[in-house]
């Protein structure tokens, strides 16, 4: 899943009456988008928790993908299926309805997990992951699962159900396309405490090289991140993870995101991984975290994550999410910060913030 081009344009200003010409004479104008108040429209910052009109999104596990001048969102969404927003500017979202429904003919049953959407020979391909339909309570797995539509809102259709299946609990997959067109899959193994019998859940994140139809995989998985570093908690007796993985490709050089810890977790966070080959090995960064909770301005529990650009591509953004309540951990809402490399190529994350912050470039 992907994977931003990273090159950097810069754009001119829209104007608000301009704004309103493009989504009359757009293609897409027939989606059900609003236009915002005047105010909001010229405003030049953003704040964190970002969302619609009516206010900050309620999401985990948050998925952008940028197509056509456009955004669209999707993210985690229990039992139902899965949702789509959109957005002309990565801060103002409308909601577009369901992308993928739960229905009689689908495969999965309950539990639809962390939606991700990449372009692939002109297709859309969504990756989730879910339990399978009518299967008894305790006993079954996440499996990994691939879904195809002809527009980014949807609807998608299932095509390979599972798509992914280990053996294991398989969770948070993400297509990975390089320069050359091979398609890569990274997935996280989730152990919960009654697989290891260590009593703790544990998880680790692995890729396989895919077929060029995206049928199978034509590798066995390799393990690329585990719990390791001090702020990932490796002796903890709750929860040993590494999961979410997003890649990344900049100057020649692999950047996995990841997150560990439990969402549930205030500590929850996102840390940063590099490899030379999109199947590693990859180091972590010894700058880790990119991002943890910071009790002073009620963020807690950051984390899984996606990367995409500002409107003009000038500027590059993570898009992930924090608790909504930051004493209770009750609920998770949607940010974006920005995200950029330093001269040594060290990735670095501006927040997280809860001040306003300039709108994208290319947005105002």
């Amino acid at each position: 899943m992907k994977k931003p081009n990273t090159s950097i344009h810069y754009s001119i200003i829209v104007s608000f009456s301009i704004l309103i010409c493009l989504t009359i004479i757009s293609p897409l104008s027939k989606l059900p988008l609003k236009l915002y108040a005047q105010e909001d429209t010229l405003s030049t910052t953003y704040t964190n928790p970002i969302g619609t009109a009516e206010g900050p999104i309620r999401m985990g596990d948050p998925f952008a993908i940028k197509h056509n001048d456009r955004y669209y969102l999707y993210a985690s969404a229990g039992g139902a299926g899965f949702n789509c927003w959109t957005s002309l500017d990565l801060v103002h979202w409308t909601f577009l309805g369901p992308s993928r429904k739960k229905d009689e003919n689908s495969w999965g049953g309950r539990n639809f997990w962390a939606p991700e959407v990449f372009i692939y020979r002109g297709k859309f391909y969504m990756v989730y992951s879910s339990y399978k339909r009518g299967a008894p309570r305790p006993g079954d797995y996440y499996r990994i699962c691939l879904a195809v539509s002809d527009k980014p809102e949807g609807p998608f259709v299932d095509i390979y159900t599972p798509w992914c299946d280990t053996g294991e609990p398989c969770i948070d997959g993400h297509v990975f396309v390089d320069d050359d067109g091979t398609p890569y899959l990274y997935f996280a193994r989730n152990y919960g405490g009654k697989h290891n019998n260590q009593g703790y859940m544990s998880a680790e994140i692995f890729a396989v090289k895919l077929s060029k139809d995206l049928s199978h995989a034509v590798t066995d998985p390799v393990l690329c991140t585990k719990t390791e570093q001090e702020w990932e908690n490796p002796n903890s007796m709750d929860t040993r993870c590494n999961e979410g993985p997003f890649i990344l490709k900049h100057s020649g050089t692999y950047y996995m995101t990841y997150s560990a810890n439990h969402y549930r977790h205030p500590f929850y966070g996102i840390g940063y991984a590099t490899a030379n080959s999109p199947m590693g090995p990859w180091e972590k960064s010894r700058d880790n975290p990119l991002v943890a909770q910071n009790p002073e301005i009620d963020v807690a529990g950051p984390g899984h994550n996606s990367i995409t650009t500002s409107p003009d591509g000038e500027e590059l953004f993570m898009v992930y999410h924090t608790h909504a309540d930051a004493k209770e951990m009750r609920g998770r809402v949607l940010n974006i910060d920005r995200l950029i490399f330093d001269k040594m190529g060290k990735l670095k994350l501006i927040g997280p913030t809860r001040s306003p912050q300039p709108l994208p470039s290319g947005a105002n």
